[in-house]
């Protein structure tokens, strides 16, 4: 423990004493949080109500981890792809770069050629980074390709230092420590992994170690980036939740006990407890500069943040979109159905075939009076995909009119009406359909040919029928 000092918070103006320099325990026995965690049955979530400041950076930005975990749960992209996506994701990110980074791997050849391709493309942004292991023939390989900075995986709870790799803490940090110099003699910038950072004894390994590299950031004058990673999804985003699983406590410790501002923060997780974007949000909220995601979530086991949701989530939060272009968020998911294969489920948020789609007839009601009624926003101006309606047995008039409406683009007095007399016959055919026992929905093609049939019927549309 160092002696105590004063200091003026230069986001709070106001003097704070801080005694406390926490110093590495270098425990006999592994330190697992068993009553947390038992694993027989489902993890807790203590409360010691320390509540710690909100603190949302002035700058907040997205950084992108398609190419590396993205790639790890399902079948790797092409070279080409790989190009395609890139180029797509710097169209999001817009002009002021919002999406500030992507990592790549770089074992084989189809990555590095996709590396290559994508620095050619000359982009500020996002930058191309790497994901690499610990060793100096990495590092190399990674500067000769001109890159400036490479994530290094560091486990940090005792489930990886001492049952996966067999180490104690002291033996862990110093592999680290000399791991993180051999980067900075390569010519690299470490970006630090903090692996299972949410069952990491935090104030007697994670702040310890982050504080280490603080020190040899400042020596060497390189900075040194830490990633949370919350590889198992157990962070909790609740006021008052103790650590190791609170979000606004981990950024909270490592900016005031180890010193790291929030540009070199980044926050990874995971959405196995369906905690993934709120964990994200909050990490901005209590000081993280960045978040680190992969499209449409795709990643290990449940995935991880989406980048599309913190694309809309940033909105929310600041009120616009900082020269992001939201559009090509439905771009990026058709590319990836109909390029890669991804087979994404119907009804994800904002990129899913039937994310703004109703069944019911009494919400198809509400969008042909007023779209607003039942549309979380104007998806058709934000996100190229307007509100749409499916044909079944609780469609009645009012949701047979709507996807008339729809499919056609008619507004204003262009609509059909509920009321309709062709809108009454086709809902005969679609009563009769399940009066002899369907249970599926109408399909599209099925009510274009009802259209057809009984086109003389609705005003405005022979013209528009092919």
């Amino acid at each position: 423990m160092m002696k105590s000092e004063l200091s003026i918070n230069p986001n709070t103006n106001l003097l704070e004493q801080d005694p406390y320099a926490y110093q590495l325990q270098d425990v006999e026995e592994p330190e697992l949080f068993r009553q947390i965690y038992p694993y027989s049955e489902v993890p807790k979530i203590p409360f010691n109500y320390r509540k710690v400041p909100a603190h949302m950076p002035d700058d907040i930005f997205i950084t992108d981890t398609s190419f590396r975990d993205g790639q790890q749960s399902r079948s790797p992209y092409t070279t080409e792809q790989m190009v395609d996506i890139y180029k797509l994701l710097h169209r999001l990110g817009g002009p002021n770069g919002m999406i500030r980074q992507t990592e790549f791997f770089v074992y084989s050849k189809k990555d590095r050629d996709a590396i290559e391709k994508c620095m050619e493309l000359g982009y500020d942004f996002p930058e191309i980074t790497t994901w690499i292991r610990a060793s100096k023939l990495d590092f190399e390989l990674a500067k000769d390709m001109g890159i400036k900075e490479t994530g290094i995986l560091m486990s940090c709870s005792d489930y990886h230092i001492f049952n996966k790799m067999g180490l104690t803490r002291k033996q862990a940090l110093d592999k680290y420590m000399g791991i993180a110099k051999d980067c900075i003699e390569a010519g690299l910038r470490p970006r630090c992994h903090f692996e299972d950072i949410t069952r990491a004894d935090f104030y007697g390994f994670v702040i310890p170690f982050a504080s280490a590299l603080k020190e040899l950031s400042d020596e060497s004058g390189i900075p040194i980036k830490i990633r949370a990673c919350d590889t198992m999804g157990y962070g909790i985003p609740y006021a008052g939740v103790a650590l190791p699983r609170s979000v606004s406590g981990i950024f909270y410790g490592l900016e005031h006990y180890a010193g790291f501002t929030s540009d070199m923060l980044e926050w990874h997780g995971h959405n196995d407890f369906y905690k993934g974007v709120v964990n994200a949000s909050v990490a901005w909220m209590y000081g993280c500069g960045g978040v680190n995601c992969s499209l449409l979530g795709i990643g290990e086991r449940t995935g991880n943040v989406p980048l599309e949701a913190m694309v809309i989530e940033y909105a929310s939060l600041r009120g616009n979109f900082n020269g992001m272009d939201p559009r090509v968020i439905t771009e990026i998911a058709d590319y990836l159905v109909k390029e890669t294969g991804y087979q994404l489920p119907p009804n994800t948020p904002f990129v899913g075939r039937d994310f703004n789609l109703t069944r019911a007839g009494i919400h198809a009601d509400g969008l042909l009076k007023d779209e607003e009624i039942y549309n979380i926003f104007d998806t058709e101006l934000i996100l190229g995909r307007p509100a749409t309606v499916s044909v079944t047995n609780t469609s009645g008039l009012a949701g047979i009119a709507c996807w008339i409406n729809r499919h056609f683009g008619l507004r204003g007095e262009e609509q059909i009406s509920k009321k309709n007399p062709g809108v009454a016959k086709i809902k005969e055919w679609v009563d009769k359909q399940y009066d002899e026992g369907r249970v599926t929905i109408i399909s599209g093609e099925e009510m274009l040919e009802q259209v057809r049939l009984h086109k003389d019927e609705l005003p405005g549309l022979p013209s528009k029928i092919k």
